[in-house]
C-alpha cells in the first residue's frame, strides 16, 4: 500500500528525459536532443510545478485557507494547473484569461466548473487592445480583485519569485541527476520565464560552462508585430532583444542572481508547426507549440559542428491535445 498516493499533487515533478533518436537520425544531427516531458505532470503541463508551489506557499504564509479563493491571470496552462491544485486544497479559483486561449483549454475550465473571466473584465486593463497591455496595471487589477474578497490570495505567477525558485529546487536538480551532470545546453521558451531562470541558475551553478539558450517567437509570429502572419507560439513572451518593459519580470529580477543567456534564438511559428508534425511521426511525441518551437531551436544547435556529441536538454512544456482546434497539425496538401 506504500505506493498509493493520497492526491495527484504528490505526482508533480520527476518527469522523464527522452532522446529523440529517430528525429536525430532523420536530420543527421551532430548533437543529442533530449526532451524533458513536462506534459507528464498530472494536469498535463510544466505549470503544475509552480501552481502547487504558489498555492502552498500562500497557505503556509496564512494568505489563504480552505474555502478561500486563489486569483490570477493565465494564457491557458497555469489556469488548468491552478484549478487542479485548488480542487485538492478545497479552494475556489478566480481566473482571468489572456487573449488567444485555445478552445480545448476553455473546455477544461468548463469541466472544472469554473466561471472564467477575461482581461476585459478588469477595469484597469479593459482597453488594453487600444492602449497596450501595461503589466503594472494588470497586476494592480488582479490585486484589487483579491483585496475585495475575504480570504483571497493573488498568487501572481508573473512576478512571484516562488515561480523560478520552484524550478531551481526541482526541475534543475532533476535534469542534473538524470543526465549524471552531463548537460551541455539547456533550451526553453519563456512565458513567465520561471523555468528558464530557475533551471538556468541551477545548471550554471553546477557547471559554469553550460549554455543557456532562450527561445522566443520570431517577430512574424508576434501579434504586436506589423509583420505578424497570424500564426503564434502559444503562451510565450519575448525573452530578449526587445524593449526591457516587454521582458518577463523574473528575467529582469534575476540578472544579478546568476542568470543570463548565452544565446537567444528566434523561431517562426510555421517552423514550430512543421517540427511538431515531423517529430510525432519519427518518435511518437505529440508536442504543443512551445515544445515544438524549443525542439526547433534545439535542432539548430544540434546541427552545429561544435555541438557534436553534446547533450542538449529541451523543455517540452505540454503536449498537442490542447491545440487540435488550431493550425498546429494542419498539413499543407
Amino acid at each position: 500500500m506504500a505506493n498509493i498516493h493520497k492526491s495527484v499533487l504528490e505526482l508533480v515533478g520527476n518527469t522523464p528525459l527522452v532522446e529523440v533518436t529517430n528525429y536525430e537520425e532523420k536530420h543527421h544531427l551532430k548533437g543529442r536532443l533530449i526532451g524533458k516531458l513536462e506534459f507528464l505532470n498530472p494536469s498535463g503541463s510544466v505549470k503544475d510545478r509552480i501552481a502547487k508551489s504558489l498555492v502552498e506557499d500562500g497557505i503556509a504564509r496564512g494568505k489563504v485557507s480552505e474555502g478561500g479563493t486563489i486569483v490570477d491571470c493565465t494564457s491557458g496552462n497555469t489556469g488548468i494547473s491552478l484549478a487542479t491544485v485548488c480542487a485538492v486544497h478545497k479552494l475556489q479559483l478566480d481566473l482571468y484569461l489572456e487573449p488567444g486561449t485555445t478552445k480545448e483549454r476553455q473546455q477544461v475550465y468548463d469541466a472544472f466548473g469554473l466561471d472564467v473571466k477575461t482581461l476585459y473584465d478588469l477595469d484597469e486593463v479593459k482597453d488594453f487592445e487600444k492602449t497596450g497591455l501595461v503589466l503594472d496595471d494588470l497586476i494592480a487589477g488582479l490585486q484589487r480583485v483579491a483585496d475585495e474578497k475575504e480570504n483571497a490570495y493573488y498568487v501572481s505567477q508573473t512576478q512571484n519569485e516562488v515561480n523560478q525558485e520552484t524550478h531551481y529546487k526541482t526541475t534543475g536538480p532533476e535534469i542534473w541527476r538524470d543526465t549524471d551532470g552531463k548537460v551541455d545546453y539547456f533550451v526553453a521558451l519563456g512565458g513567465t520565464a520561471g523555468t528558464l531562470v530557475g533551471v538556468g541558475r541551477y545548471l550554471r551553478e553546477k557547471n559554469p560552462d553550460v549554455k543557456i539558450i532562450g527561445v522566443q517567437a520570431a517577430p512574424s509570429s508576434r501579434p504586436d508585430s506589423p509583420d505578424f502572419t497570424g500564426k503564434i507560439i502559444d503562451g510565450t513572451l519575448p525573452v530578449g532583444n526587445v524593449d526591457e518593459s516587454l521582458i518577463p519580470t523574473l528575467i529582469r529580477t534575476n540578472l544579478n542572481n546568476g542568470f543570463h543567456f548565452d544565446e537567444i534564438i528566434d523561431v517562426k511559428a510555421e517552423d514550430a508547426y512543421e517540427t511538431a508534425q515531423d517529430v510525432i511521426q519519427t518518435d511518437g511525441l505529440f508536442l504543443g507549440t512551445s515544445a515544438a518551437a524549443a525542439l526547433t531551436a534545439g535542432r539548430r544547435i544540434a546541427e552545429r559542428p561544435e555541438a557534436e556529441g553534446k547533450n542538449i536538454v529541451v523543455i517540452f512544456p505540454d503536449n498537442g491535445y490542447k491545440y487540435l482546434s488550431t493550425d498546429l497539425f494542419k498539413r499543407n496538401k
